[in-house]
């Protein structure tokens, strides 16, 4: 005998009342707009959380040496990627005008503080040391970081493959890295190991044009005030443009040919 009350639905399954519950604007009255920003901040936030639980798939695959899988995961973390840049996009159907309705109820919250996306930048091969100055401010946001800190990371798990297949000794030089990923390129045929190198480098494109694209749409908001949270807003965000989880299959290119 079925129990209704055990039927699963699409609503319940999802969650939809609990989630459509979730969107609270502090602007009062209520800014138009504030819906449009909180939907997707929010959705930012499921998507990091999809990534991170991909990638540490993707490292333990690695680890194995299961590359094939890792491929297509890998491929699905950059469309989302691709994905987080057009939403940016609808983001910026929102005017100056509509933002500074609600902005100030924002204080003293930040996209700064978005916890997911610092794991995320750690699980892709970012140091802990990089975070060691939010300590006093986050003190469990920071905790949560030292232990994604200490564990294996995409850079790690590559750099592991390449000295476990002896393209790698135990200590290298950044000119042994270099002959590695060299002698991997000049293969005739397009193995494994070269793939593994182009999903790499595609990941790092798409977070690195993310971020252009933000830094872009933050300005276009609010100039260059500092941001909300205190942070400097759009200077701090363009030293960021040069963050490259995989700087030596971007040197490499370099290394090509004639």
């Amino acid at each position: 005998m079925n129990n209704d009350q055990n039927t699963v639905t699409y609503g319940s399954y999802l969650k939809v009342d609990q989630l459509l519950s979730l969107q609270e604007p502090k602007s009062n009255p209520v800014a138009p707009d504030e819906l449009l920003f909180i939907v997707t901040h929010q959705s930012y936030e499921l998507w990091f959380r999809l990534v991170i639980t991909e990638l540490d798939r993707v490292i333990q695959l690695i680890q194995n040496r299961d590359l094939i899988p890792a491929f297509h995961l890998l491929e699905r973390v950059s469309l989302v990627f691709k994905s987080l840049i057009q939403q940016l996009d609808v983001l910026e159907t929102m005017t100056p005008v509509a933002f500074n309705q609600f902005r100030a109820r924002l204080n003293p919250a930040s996209g700064f503080q978005s916890w997911q996306f610092r794991e995320l930048e750690l699980l892709a091969g970012g140091t802990p040391q990089d975070y060691s100055k939010f300590a006093a401010l986050e003190p469990e946001w920071f905790n949560k970081l030292q232990q994604r800190g200490n564990k294996p990371n995409l850079r790690t798990a590559f750099i592991h493959l390449l000295q476990k297949q002896n393209f790698l000794p135990a200590n290298f030089s950044e000119k042994d890295f270099q002959t590695a990923l060299l002698r991997i390129y000049q293969k005739p045929v397009q193995d494994e190991l070269q793939t593994l190198c182009e999903f790499l480098i595609e990941f790092d494109e798409q977070i690195i044009l993310w971020r252009f694209r933000h830094v872009q749409m933050v300005e276009r908001m609010i100039g260059m005030k500092h941001g909300t949270g205190g942070s400097l807003g759009v200077p701090y965000l363009e030293t960021t443009l040069k963050r490259k989880f995989f700087p030596e299959l971007w040197e490499a290119r370099t290394q090509m040919g004639v």
